[in-house]
């Protein structure tokens, strides 16, 4: 059997059930190894994360004035309105379910505090407590620093005439992407496995899958309600039956629930979305771009798990509060790496900065978000199609007039 086809979704559920297993009986002194071992790539992750920042949204808005500009900025922005509506559609929703499934008083398992005997062997951390034996790992810089820092050089490259410092970036961005689809996401197993050990240890588990199970619900639900509300406006703006449409995409959809991958489902994107009577050229301009930049069940996955830990630690909901996340979590969706699990890791770096979570929380949003990695994939492609018809409206000619010229 090849290890590497097995999808990563698989390998994070294994984790999850080994874990339970082996921690009805694993002796403290070998599990305090699995959370030595989250303590280091706890703080590997807060250092690489403004690094993740720069490398990718950097290029990504350098690239907005290269090449045919005024198209990819309008799907840009359309794919981001996008993420944003999918975003305050789950806050609205969350609002109105999560006090009526979950107990505020269960948060305390989510907040990383432990029975004692369960801790590592020593803390790899960002930041010196001056307690126990400790290595600090500091990173470059904050996580907003790293978003100003990339807007700022991003715009001044989409303007600046030249290509030896927007080559480095793009060069950088391969680093990036490399680092995370070689070393992030294949630890990550291994990661998630040292979380539910320790909960399952202090006798926290069942309350943990048990409540979460409540935002599964929601989260795949919502997933079909913004499907129908992206055809629905789609239907609105060309004049074809949505219904139609968002059934002609169902091989799509369930392509990409198979694969995981937006990218792989490409060719089958593109045959539905032709089905559906938008033009080739725009077709093929559109699809692949917004298989890489238009994450809005992704958004829909990471909202509804983040409120729903928001909550269980009795934090504050309100939008007022909230919605600066969703305008930045849009933006980290456009320029997220198209790999099983990137999303949540270019997200890893606000839900602890601007959300406060800690590193136990984090670690339960990669779990959840990888183990309904295919259903946010299948919404994310299937929505493309919906773009494009938006697409094929205001640009379809002008397309067709470039290519023929």
């Amino acid at each position: 059997m090849n290890l590497k086809k097995i999808p990563l979704f698989a390998w994070v559920l294994l984790a999850i059930i080994l874990a339970v297993a082996f921690g009805q009986f694993m002796p403290v002194e070998i599990a305090r190894l699995f959370f030595t071992f989250n303590s280091i790539f706890g703080s590997f992750l807060g250092f690489v994360i403004p690094l993740i920042i720069i490398g990718l949204v950097t290029p990504a808005i350098a690239e907005l004035g290269s090449g045919s500009g005024r198209w990819i900025a309008l799907t840009a922005g359309i794919a981001y309105t996008s993420a944003l509506i999918a975003g305050f559609l789950t806050w609205g929703a969350s609002q109105l379910v999560l006090p009526a499934f979950l107990d505020p008083g269960q948060g305390k398992e989510l907040t990383g505090s432990t029975v004692e005997g369960l801790t590592p062997y020593f803390v790899v951390s960002n930041s010196a407590s001056g307690e126990g034996i400790e290595i600090v790992i500091t990173p470059l810089m904050g996580v907003m620093t790293a978003l100003i820092l990339a807007f700022i050089t991003g715009l001044g490259l989409s303007l600046v005439q030249g290509d030896v410092v927007r080559r480095g970036f793009a060069e950088f961005r391969v680093i990036i992407v490399a680092m995370v689809e070689r070393i992030l996401i294949p630890l990550l197993p291994i990661h998630i496995f040292g979380i539910f050990l320790q909960l399952t240890m202090s006798g926290q588990v069942g309350r943990v899958l048990s409540t979460f199970m409540a935002v599964v619900v929601l989260t795949f639900s919502l997933t079909i309600l913004y499907l129908l509300i992206q055809y629905a406006l789609a239907g609105a703006i060309t004049g074809r039956n949505p219904l139609k449409a968002l059934w002609n995409m169902k091989e799509a959809y369930l392509t990409a629930l198979g694969t995981s991958s937006s990218a792989a489902t490409i060719p089958v994107t593109l045959k539905c979305t032709e089905a559906n009577g938008v033009s080739k050229p725009v077709a093929s301009f559109t699809i692949p771009l917004c298989a890489t930049i238009h994450l809005s069940g992704s958004t829909i996955k990471i909202v509804g798990f983040s409120l729903a830990v928001i909550f269980l630690s009795g934090g504050d909901m309100s939008l007022a509060s909230y919605a600066p996340f969703i305008f930045l979590l849009g933006i980290m969706m456009i320029a997220a790496p198209g790999v099983p699990g990137g999303a949540i890791a270019a997200a890893a770096g606000l839900l602890g900065s601007m959300l406060g979570f800690d590193e136990s929380q984090i670690g339960l949003m990669f779990a959840t978000y990888i183990a309904l990695d295919s259903f946010g994939t299948a919404t994310n492609v299937t929505g493309d199609g919906a773009i494009a018809l938006i697409m094929d409206k205001f640009l379809g000619k002008k397309l067709a007039e470039v290519n023929e010229a």
